[in-house]
């Protein structure tokens, strides 16, 4: 097991673990995935849905032994090697920062967290994050697929099957033995899920997440009783029908779910029965996890935060609605940049170019007077500050930094969560000035 931080900027390695290391190494994620990896899960699911073009980067690159790593964090793994990927902004083994956006983003409740981010607790996330792809599945209605059924009635709606009538109904006593095809909730997506459901129920770190909300326990419930063909002894047969890749128009959202299934119910065979060569992990963004994050407390500041995705929230270059964009986060005179980068302390000039026009047309074009970026510190120093850059020449807006410290001398991850949340507090405070 490996353990080292996102960018960081190069770490040399064992030459023990290059040639597992190799064939990971260099390869753009689209391809890693492409290369028939189902053992790896990376969030977004989405490759496309953020503007940083996740697809395109390496989880981590190569040269020689030196091993450098981007914005990918987490866990992952080939052969008998692992490598773990912290981030860079929390200083302790525990790595509660990643853990507790995780927490905040997928509306999940951790009271304590005793271990570090191995194999073994990303896997208890992935059972986490199943009510949140769960309820996301679910709200586009109950999956449905055609099932050929038999029948033997007098209530004949489909094909006779001449040979089962023939077994079944001599003497004839009134019944038609025949054949129909029609919609059936009790099927192998629905079976897969009601598997991963009496799975959880049975996982000792997992106790009350199937509870967690009202909406949580209806979507349980309602898997519960439209697959009474449940069987325990088919687990595995159940799981080798959902090998085929999931593609539907309607019930896209089942997609993602089925894959979130797929790897808990296939663990025990990644830790135990590898497959050469084969990628297994999950791994996360941080730049789309850190936005994510900064939605569920800026939400509550009257911020915008658009989907590129289902194209909602942009804002317009051009009058006639031309030039659709999509700032980070936005409200009536204000535009805030999420950054997953140090930027505490860097004056105009040291701001990457790109990142500074950005911001500065998102503001003209909104007229807005306040913008700037919001981004993580480890520094303990302070909780949440403000730092000017400077004034626009034109209409006088100003671009400004704000930074929110990540606890670093904590004592438990409760602890932790219970900083992280004055921080917070903090911030809005400022933002709201």
């Amino acid at each position: 097991m490996l353990i080292t931080t996102d960018n960081n900027c190069g770490k040399d390695i064992e030459k023990d673990f290059l040639p597992d290391l190799n064939l990971i190494a260099n390869k753009k994620i689209s391809d890693l995935i492409l290369e028939d990896n189902p053992n790896l899960l990376i969030f977004p699911n989405d490759l496309n849905q953020t503007c940083d073009k996740i697809s395109e980067e390496h989880i981590f690159s190569l040269d020689g032994s030196i091993l450098t790593t981007g914005n990918i964090m987490g866990f992952v793994g080939i052969n008998n090697t692992e490598i773990t990927i912290h981030s860079r902004f929390a200083k302790n083994n525990n790595d509660y920062f990643l853990h507790y956006m995780l927490q905040k983003v997928f509306s999940i409740n951790l009271f304590d967290l005793k271990h570090g981010i191995n194999n073994e607790s990303v896997f208890d996330f992935l059972l986490y994050m199943f009510p949140f792809y769960l309820k996301k599945a679910l709200r586009q209605g109950l999956y449905k697929e055609y099932h050929k059924q038999n029948y033997n009635d007098s209530n004949v709606r489909g094909t006779i099957d001449i040979n089962r009538h023939l077994r079944k109904n001599i003497p004839f006593i009134g019944s038609i033995a025949y054949r129909v095809r029609e919609h059936s909730f009790d099927n192998k997506i629905t079976q897969l899920i009601r598997h991963t459901i009496e799975f959880i129920k049975q996982h000792k770190y997992t106790q009350g997440i199937l509870n967690l909300d009202l909406e949580t326990q209806t979507f349980v419930n309602q898997i519960l009783q439209v697959t009474p063909s449940y069987e325990y002894g088919q687990r595995i047969s159940i799981v080798n029908k959902n090998l085929k890749p999931f593609s539907h128009p309607y019930y896209f959202e089942y997609k993602s779910l089925k894959k979130i299934c797929m790897q808990i119910l296939r663990y025990e065979g990644l830790k135990y029965g590898k497959e050469k060569d084969k990628v297994y992990g999950l791994l996360f963004d941080g730049a789309w996890l850190w936005e994510e994050y900064l939605n569920t407390f800026l939400i509550k500041c009257g911020f915008n935060h658009p989907q590129n995705k289902s194209s909602k929230g942009a804002i317009y270059l051009f009058k006639n609605l031309i030039g659709k964009r999509f700032p980070d986060f936005w409200k009536e005179n204000f535009i805030l940049d999420a950054k997953y980068k140090r930027l505490a302390g860097k004056k105009a000039e040291n701001i990457d170019r790109n990142d500074m026009n950005q911001i500065i047309s998102y503001m003209y074009v909104k007229t807005a007077q306040i913008g700037g970026f919001i981004c993580p510190s480890d520094d303990d120093e302070f909780r949440a500050e403000k730092t000017n850059i400077g004034q626009l020449n034109g209409y006088d807006g100003e671009v400004s930094i704000w930074t929110l410290s990540i606890p670093q001398q904590t004592s438990s991850f409760f602890d932790f969560c219970s900083k992280m949340k004055e921080n917070e507090k903090l911030m809005i405070d400022i933002l709201e000035r």
